[in-house]
């Protein structure tokens, strides 16, 4: 089987065989008919996008704390908003 005819989903589920420490890379790579550099390469290119996935789930995480504070202050001041506004109709 040639490298250049398979989808990145086969390459996908080779390299998550590889790396969950099911097979040895050999192994896969014999089964699957591909070269041990082709599967090495798979995995050198979809760990970079793993990286990629992980730095922008790690900002989505860093927003969303942002977003609790700023929900929070908000609340905040509109109960103290509230109360003055409370106070100031009784006089």
């Amino acid at each position: 089987m040639g490298t250049g005819n398979v989808t990145d989903e086969f390459k996908r589920n080779a390299v998550a065989q590889s790396t969950d420490g099911s097979y040895p890379v050999n192994e896969v790579s014999d089964r699957l008919g591909v070269g041990t550099h082709s599967l090495y390469a798979w995995k050198r290119k979809f760990a970079k996008a793993a990286s990629r996935d992980s730095g922008k789930d790690a900002e989505i995480r860093r927003l969303k704390r942002g977003l609790v504070r700023v929900s929070r202050e908000r609340d905040i001041l509109k109960e103290a908003i509230g109360g003055f506004n409370l106070s100031a109709q009784h006089l």
